[in-house]
Formats: C-alpha cells, sequence, structure tokens
C-alpha cells in the first residue's frame, strides 16, 4: 500500500483529495470518483501505484503528439479507472474497472524505466487511462526516467489540479490534453466533469513550459457547430499561441454512444482550414489516415516539410528545424535537454 499525496485528513476519518479537479471528500472504506484511491481509517492510499494493465510500445505520433520527439517510440503503461466517465471512451474495458476489478500486474518505477531502454524509445508515455489519477507512480517513474534522457508524456483529461502540476513540472515534458468540446453542458452530460478546469489547468502546464498539443475527438451533433469550434480555436490562439498543435479527430461510435454516426471528413476539413484562417499555425486531422491533413506543412510557403502515413513519418523539406525552401523556424521538440 503506497501513500497517496495531495490529500487532507477530516474528522471522522474523512480526507479530501487534492489530486484533481473534483477534490474528491472519501470516508473512511470508499474509493474516489477514480476508483483507486482509497481511505483506509484517515489515510488515503494510491491503490494502482506500481500496477499496470497495459504495457506496449508505440509511435509517438499515436498519441498523437506531432511535434514531441517526431518519428520516434515511446514506452506507454496504462493502469485502471479513470476521473471522467465519458460515454463515448474508447478503453473502457480498463477507464471504466476500478483497482478491485481490474487485472493488474506489478512493474516497479525503475523496472519501467529499464524496459523503456531496452526497448529503444524515446520516451515514456502514461495513458490508456487517466495518468493524474497515477501521481506518485509517474512521478516516481519520470524523475528516475528524466536522469535517464527520456522524455516524459501525459496523455490526458486535463483535469489535474494546479498542486498536481507543480509537482509534476520538473519531470513531465508534454501534455497531450484532450479539449472535449468547447461547452460546460458537454463536460456535464457526456464527461462528468466540468470544462473551466481543464482550460486552467491547460494554461498551468502551459506556463510550467511543458509541451502542449490539444486533441479534440469531433462528434456529430454534440460538439461540432462551427461556433463551438471557433471559439475553441481562438482560446487556444489566445492562451496558449499560434504555435500550438491542435488535432481534430474523427469519431467512431463506442462504449455507450453507438448512436452517433462517425464524423463526417468534410466536418474536419471545414475545421481545420478554420483553425488555419484564425491563425492556428499546425492544425491537424486525425483518424484519418492517409488524409493531407495530416502532414506537417510550412505555415509560411506551404512546402510540405513532414509527411505522414499511417504512424509513419519521414522528413521532406525540413533540416535543423527550418523550412529548406523558405528558412522558416518550425517550432518542435527535437530532444530532450539535460
Amino acid at each position: 500500500m503506497h501513500e497517496a499525496r495531495l490529500y487532507e485528513k477530516l474528522e471522522d476519518d474523512a480526507v479530501q483529495c487534492s489530486l484533481c479537479s473534483h477534490r474528491c471528500r472519501i470516508k473512511d472504506g470508499r474509493f474516489g470518483i477514480c476508483g483507486v484511491r482509497k481511505n483506509v481509517e484517515g489515510t488515503l492510499y494510491a491503490m494502482t501505484y506500481g500496477k499496470i494493465s497495459a504495457e506496449a510500445v508505440d509511435p509517438i505520433e499515436k498519441k498523437p503528439l506531432f511535434h514531441f520527439l517526431p518519428g520516434s517510440l515511446s514506452y506507454s503503461l496504462g493502469s485502471v479507472g479513470c476521473n471522467f466517465h465519458c460515454k463515448h471512451c474508447q478503453n473502457w474495458h480498463i477507464s471504466t474497472k476500478t483497482y478491485e476489478e481490474g487485472i493488474l500486474r506489478d512493474l516497479s518505477p525503475r523496472e519501467g524505466v529499464a524496459r523503456a531502454l531496452d526497448r529503444g524509445c524515446a520516451s515514456i508515455a502514461w495513458t490508456y487511462n487517466e495518468p493524474t489519477i497515477w501521481h506518485e507512480y509517474a512521478l516516481d517513474m519520470g524523475a528516475l526516467a528524466r536522469a535517464r534522457g527520456l522524455g516524459t508524456v501525459y496523455v490526458t483529461n486535463g483535469y489535474a489540479t494546479e498542486e498536481a502540476l507543480r509537482e509534476l513540472a520538473p519531470m513531465l515534458d508534454a501534455f497531450r490534453v484532450d479539449i472535449k468540446a468547447f461547452s460546460d453542458s458537454f463536460y456535464r452530460e457526456v464527461a462528468g466533469a466540468r470544462l473551466q478546469p481543464v482550460l486552467d489547468a491547460t494554461v498551468t502546464a502551459h506556463e510550467l513550459g511543458m509541451h502542449i498539443e490539444t486533441v479534440t475527438l469531433v462528434i456529430p451533433g454534440l460538439n461540432d457547430s462551427m461556433e463551438e469550434m471557433d471559439a475553441l480555436i481562438r482560446w487556444v490562439y489566445e492562451n496558449l499561441g499560434p504555435d500550438t498543435p491542435m488535432h481534430f479527430t474523427r469519431f467512431h461510435p463506442d462504449y455507450t454512444m453507438l448512436d452517433h454516426t462517425a464524423t463526417p471528413v468534410k466536418t474536419l476539413e471545414k475545421i481545420y482550414e478554420h483553425a488555419r484562417s484564425v491563425g492556428i499555425r499546425f492544425p491537424y486531422l486525425g483518424n484519418v489516415f492517409g488524409h493531407r491533413y495530416e502532414n506537417t506543412c510550412c505555415p509560411v510557403c506551404g512546402a510540405l516539410l513532414i509527411e505522414r502515413s499511417g504512424y509513419g513519418l519521414r522528413f521532406v523539406t525540413m533540416e535543423e528545424k527550418h523550412c529548406t525552401e523558405c528558412g522558416e523556424a518550425i517550432p518542435y521538440v527535437d530532444h530532450i535537454p539535460d
């Protein structure tokens, strides 16, 4: 049993967790919303510390991260539980499981780093289910990983508190955040959460120096209006900057949301083109393998810089982070600093 960080002891053996923005008050013997942080006689425990449900070596582009160590491999780990309850979750078979329900196996932080290095990975990603609720484990593994020159990645719903992000900042390089919609009603009805904490956490991560890329799954009839997409795009432009990669991905029916059709590609193309017109220099489409809008193009002259096919890529007209056609500097992370 590994005692949790970021909680306060209350009366009657209750505790209040301050890891995510739910800030759960948890009675003795109960779990938080996430299903993995348990109060035992007034002490909060991180029950999935050192426990994994999934392990893989993925292309970094699968996260998706297009401007962080492009073309590299990422050692990817998942466990169980989530602090959201999304009706369309694609990893529901692990995210909906509690510590008591999940099929888990042991992996120490040190062993995780060793496996990442043995497999030729450039980074470790905590992904598949929500990494925020794995805070202590990721924190310990991440510190070891950074000491060995590995990059570190959260594939996250962005519900971490400022306290959690400040603890993670010395070791966390990339914050790949889902901004699932730009309406609070969507978050409440579809995810069981709120929008503003996600926006606040994303700004905080940006201010702390983490590499940010956003992903929005575009769901027909729920978050695909151009008014909502315009508001989201302008928020990113104003708060994170025009160089922030924005991924707009195609929805496919899953879990309990089987009554919505797949996103029309024309809808995604329209959103992409609007993002470019607003000033986002690197928008992308996702879940449309082979589409030209998966490529990285120079935002000044339009030259093809990185061509993608599935999760593979090749550099076309870029050297030393500059477009070889016009000389424009192209911002991306190509190495992990000492």
